[in-house]
């Protein structure tokens, strides 16, 4: 497979390598403390300042490997991938419902949301479901999206009354319109069957939709929202294209997360950032410990202030 280098490659083995270069000269200061009473003032004071030039470091990687667009600022389209976690068919039911609050936002902004794949369960929610969301700003108003949302409800099935928990994960992926991924077409196993659900003439008709396996990293995507296999094609294409620079990017950042320092969680979709309480009517979003209440409005796509209130958390978590 023949994939371009993780976005500027080069630079960041360089910084890397003088991050790890002031971890070890700061771990050499710190023996030479405790073993030389006579120095260890002049040390510590010398620790501290090595422990900010590393700080300034690690920023800079960041900077770095944040998800970049074109040069006219971030990717005008991003896929969400919504899975349905603990919970069973209430997990199911709440992806649905999730995915509803993020189509009526779109449509508030102006953008266009389409379902991509979907694996609907038997209520009527999602197992498993990809959209396409597409307009200016879009990527920065759903990157923050990314974790575990819990949710804490009676289910209507439930008839002792119990409050269920229920978990679903959602992933949030850039597409560029030049991707830093390049996939050889020997790589690729490609299917194509009848699409699933409502649809117009081609649809339940013809096979259309694509399922397509990436061999090297057994990735699999999904397209079926297009009338046309070349149209289906294309999008699963810029779908593998997207999660494969995600993985990219985490496994670059897996290499120093140990030492990363921060107050708003590593942003992993494996960590639980949000909780809706429907009993108490309130939305908890954890990694900047604020509310919101009035969960039916906000359900229904009125998703700005919480939105204004993450990027600014995030952004500063002092503030």
């Amino acid at each position: 497979m023949d994939i371009v280098d993780f976005r500027a490659n080069n630079k960041t083995a360089y910084l890397a390598g003088l991050y790890d270069n002031f971890t070890r000269q700061i771990e050499e200061a710190k023996a030479l403390a405790v073993a030389d009473d006579a120095v260890k003032e002049l040390v510590e004071e010398e620790v501290k300042n090595l422990e900010k030039e590393r700080e300034a470091l690690w920023a800079k990687m960041e900077e770095i490997l944040a998800p970049k667009g074109d040069d006219s600022g971030d990717p005008k389209t991003v896929m969400i991938e919504m899975r349905a976690g603990a919970g069973g068919t209430e997990s199911a039911l709440f992806a649905y419902e999730l995915s509803e609050m993020y189509a009526k936002y779109a449509v508030t902004q102006g953008w266009s949301f389409v379902l991509v794949d979907s694996s609907p369960s038997e209520l009527g929610g999602y197992k498993e479901a990809t959209f396409e969301v597409t307009g200016e700003g879009a990527y920065d108003a759903f990157k923050n999206e990314m974790g575990v949302h819990r949710v804490q409800r009676v289910p209507a099935t439930e008839k002792q009354g119990r409050v269920h928990t229920s978990t679903i994960s959602v992933a949030v992926l850039p597409v560029r319109e030049i991707s830093t991924v390049k996939i050889n077409p020997s790589d690729l196993e490609i299917e194509f069957t009848r699409s699933g659900g409502a649809g117009g003439q081609n649809v339940n008709k013809v096979e259309t939709a694509v399922r397509m396996t990436h061999k090297p990293t057994g990735l699999v995507v999904r397209s079926q929202s297009e009338r046309t296999q070349l149209r289906n094609k294309e999008k699963a294409l810029a779908l593998l294209s997207a999660k494969i620079e995600d993985m990219e990017r985490q496994k670059e950042e897996a290499k120093y997360s140990a030492e990363r320092k921060s107050q708003i969680g590593t942003a992993d979709r494996s960590e639980k950032i949000r909780t809706y309480n429907y009993l108490q009517d309130r939305i908890t979003d954890h990694r900047i410990k604020k509310s919101w209440h009035g969960m039916e409005r906000i359900l229904a796509g009125e998703m700005a202030p919480m939105i204004a209130d993450l990027k600014a958390g995030l952004v500063n978590p002092e503030a």
